[in-house]
């Protein structure tokens, strides 16, 4: 009997290997980018002193939601902000980055103080939800350095919302929004505020938001460079890891 010759595996060359890891690979990268984890720049000084301009964050976008992502490659996706499984509801006191409403190319960082329902009130600077009083403690009189490395002053507070307390800013004296509302929060939508609070648009300035433009929410440092410090000073190695809250 003749024997039958056994057809021999056609080996693949290695730059073929080389290929098929780097393209796995980037599949792997956008994947999470797009479904789970993604890095954030903070530029301005509008979540001073929770965030400083130039830190470096990672944003969970699996916290409330997974969607199909908005852009790719920088062009728009069709039906890109669809929701595609909800995990979750964001809560006050949350950090979040989100859509800018005018603009949703544009990416924003800020504190959610209003769900669907509330009623939002700044009285003489002093937070009010649904006619309680965010209750604040003086802590220190604080300096920072503005994008422009200009010398600011304010005012850090500890402020309380019955659930979380975290640090505000304020500047002494008048300030031109320390008085708004009432106002009620419209269903399917978010009020937010930066901690800096004499020191950031939000939505005071651009009204609320869509709680569909949430894109996931802030976890921690994991790089901070310090454009005004000298070279020895550049990174801020004490914010590393620094959790956001």
């Amino acid at each position: 009997m003749s024997k039958k010759s056994v057809p021999k595996l056609k080996k693949k060359s290695a730059l073929r290997e080389y290929v098929e890891a780097i393209l796995i690979a980037l599949l792997v990268a956008l994947s999470l980018r797009f479904f789970v984890i993604e890095a954030f720049k903070i530029p301005s000084g509008s979540m001073i002193e929770t965030l400083a301009i130039g830190d470096f964050i990672f944003v969970n976008k699996l916290s409330y939601r997974t969607e199909i992502p908005y852009t790719a490659l920088g062009m728009r996706v069709p039906g890109g902000g669809t929701t595609l499984v909800e995990w979750d509801s964001p809560e006050r006191g949350d950090v979040v980055v989100f859509r800018y409403p005018a603009d949703p190319k544009i990416d924003y960082i800020k504190r959610i103080v209003g769900l669907p329902g509330d009623s939002i009130e700044v009285r003489r600077g002093v937070l009010h939800v649904n006619g309680q009083e965010h209750k604040r403690r003086f802590v220190e009189n604080y300096k920072y350095k503005s994008q422009s490395c200009v010398p600011e002053e304010a005012r850090r507070y500890l402020e309380d919302n019955g659930v979380d307390t975290y640090s505000v800013l304020a500047r002494a004296g008048v300030q031109s929004g320390e008085n708004f509302g009432p106002i009620t929060v419209r269903e399917g939508h978010f009020f937010a505020m930066g901690d800096n609070r004499d020191n950031s648009s939000d939505s005071r300035v651009f009204g609320q938001a869509p709680i569909t433009n949430i894109k996931g929410k802030a976890m921690f440092v994991w790089l901070s460079m310090d454009r005004c410090g000298g070279i020895a000073k550049r990174i801020r190695w004490s914010r590393f890891f620094h959790a956001v809250k």
